[in-house]
């Protein structure tokens, strides 16, 4: 044992834990995906300052500007220790609040009619985006509490409560909001958290069953999501009005074709394709990079993902754990509405699309996310001696385990 009053090793943290290196593959893969995002954006500001009438230099220096943002929130939050964002979690659900109330309260922009944005000197918010972080960490310590106390599977302690966030998260962003998409991929981080919970199976499928019925009743009530489902079953039918963003997205994808038509090609950006630097920019990147292009870029998110869910795998206690899967849930659901919506596989969603998009907001937070996980990936128990007995709560898996065998374990 370490005499009391002996410094700790430098491989130990406060907690405990072992400390070793982070995923650098993670770092990699985020950077260049920023990038990248910062790239198709300077290409297309041509386009974008003709349409909104706005310089050329003021959309550069605006995605730099976000660009620089993002790689300091990543840097700050990767250096939090996991035991900080506990503390933080109380705060967040009420900063998360606060944002939805202002944006619900704030007049709203003839552009965007809906009371997403917190619109404040010319800058704006989406509040969505403090509330995936709220839920990332409240839920994690909720779900982890649960399992200490062995009651995961009890319906009055924790199926109950979770169906309560849901409500609150249909009535608050489907509804009040107006912005089912980000419901959509709320309502899958819950869903991914409560498996990877140990929450059984069935439970779930009657949470799906409840969600399912639940968006029935909000497309069959209002005459414009009807339309957007219409839409989205047959967009060439109208392609001059509702079904515009579906056709221009898909003309941008198939005008790229193999190799694409390059950086300083292409027209769809100069007011054809609504939201070309944000909800739309994997149709912008289709048609200046082509089916090379996007399959380069989906395999990078296949990287990103692939190293999230490994740290997820290997995390050290519950609680990380929790955290990992629901960022891995924000990330790929949002991904995928994106990337379907505009190759016409899913209706279109207003989903911005991870690190690419020109969303400040998205980026910052995705940015934050990312470097949770990444200081999350400084305490996987790939590597460590199931011998430590600095470490307990590790001797209690081995590095290659089934996290949801062992689970109970903790």
């Amino acid at each position: 044992m370490r005499p009391i009053g002996a410094r700790r090793p430098a491989f130990l943290d406060r907690s405990g834990q072992r400390r070793h290196k982070p995923d650098y593959v993670l770092l990699i893969i985020s950077v260049v995906l920023l990038v990248v995002g910062l790239i198709v954006v300077i290409a297309i500001s041509p386009g974008l300052a003709a349409q909104k009438n706005l310089t050329e230099n003021f959309i550069v220096t605006k995605q730099i500007v976000t660009t620089i943002l993002a790689i300091l929130t990543f840097t700050i939050v990767s250096r939090v220790p996991m035991s900080t964002w506990k503390k933080l979690s109380k705060p967040l659900i009420l900063l998360a609040g606060g944002a939805t109330i202002l944006a619900l309260v704030l007049p709203v922009s003839p552009d965007y009619p809906a009371h997403r944005w917190i619109r404040i000197g010319g800058q704006s918010l989406q509040s969505v985006e403090f509330i995936k972080l709220a839920i990332v960490i409240s839920l994690s310590i909720f779900l982890a509490d649960k399992i200490r106390r062995g009651v995961i599977t009890e319906s009055k302690r924790t199926l109950n409560p979770i169906l309560i966030i849901i409500g609150v998260l249909g009535v608050v962003v489907a509804g009040a909001q107006q912005d089912l998409g980000s419901t959509g991929v709320l309502v899958v981080m819950v869903a991914a958290m409560a498996y990877v919970a140990g929450l059984p199976l069935k439970r779930i499928a009657q949470i799906g069953a409840i969600i399912s019925i639940g968006t029935l009743i909000a497309i069959s009530t209002s005459a414009y999501r009807r339309e957007r489902v219409l839409t989205y079953l047959n967009p060439e039918k109208d392609c001059q009005n509702a079904g515009y963003q579906a056709c221009q997205a898909l003309i941008a994808v198939g005008s790229g074709g193999i190799s694409g038509k390059g950086l300083g090609y292409g027209a769809q950006a100069y007011g054809y394709l609504p939201e070309a630097s944000n909800d739309s920019i994997f149709a912008i990147f289709a048609e200046k990079f082509g089916f090379i292009g996007t399959a380069g870029i989906l395999a990078l998110y296949v990287g990103l993902f692939s190293r999230v869910k490994n740290i997820l795998e290997r995390a050290a206690d519950n609680y990380t754990r929790l955290v990992v899967a629901g960022v891995f849930a924000w990330l790929s659901t949002q991904t995928l509405i994106n990337v379907g919506a505009m190759i016409g596989l899913l209706p279109l969603k207003g989903i911005t699309l991870p690190f690419i998009s020109a969303g400040g907001t998205s980026v910052l937070f995705v940015s934050a996310a990312v470097g949770i996980v990444f200081q999350i990936s400084h305490y996987t128990t790939f590597g460590v001696s199931d011998s430590s007995e600095n470490v307990p709560e590790l001797a209690t898996r081995s590095s290659g385990g089934d996290w949801r065998r062992d689970r109970r374990r903790r």
